[in-house]
């Protein structure tokens, strides 16, 4: 809010709609905007998630490619148990007021505005 006495206020005080308009981007930076979150929200058809590879033989080394399958595996279980807590009507306030579970944090993914996966973004 403006302060009393400043130029703002009076604005606010003598067209209140007019003082709120100003506050507001104008619809082609708000158009702008929204394409950008838009396009860099989508996952791509080839992308990888978080404890995925594209090539099996990414290393010879055996504990390495073990601890790997281990922490893909424990993603996996915490993707069930985040699905699991989605479905229980005990848990309070799972889909907020939009009835969207939540799904930011799953470790996969498909192609597109998906709202969920964590891509891998390093790669080798």
């Amino acid at each position: 809010m403006p302060e009393k006495g400043s130029a703002e206020f009076e604005e606010l005080v003598k067209s209140p709609q007019k003082a709120y308009l100003k506050t507001i981007t104008p619809k082609f930076q708000t158009l702008i905007d929204l394409s950008v979150i838009e396009i860099l929200s989508r996952h791509a058809s080839d992308e990888l998630y978080l404890g995925e590879r594209d090539n099996p033989n990414w290393t010879s080394d055996k504990r390495a490619l073990e601890a790997f399958k281990k922490f893909g595996n424990k993603l996996a279980e915490i993707e069930k148990k985040l699905t699991q807590r989605n479905n229980d009507e005990k848990l309070r306030n799972r889909h907020g007021p939009v009835e969207m579970p939540y799904t930011l944090l799953y470790p996969s993914s498909k192609e597109g505005l998906t709202f969920r996966g964590i891509p891998n973004s390093i790669s080798i």
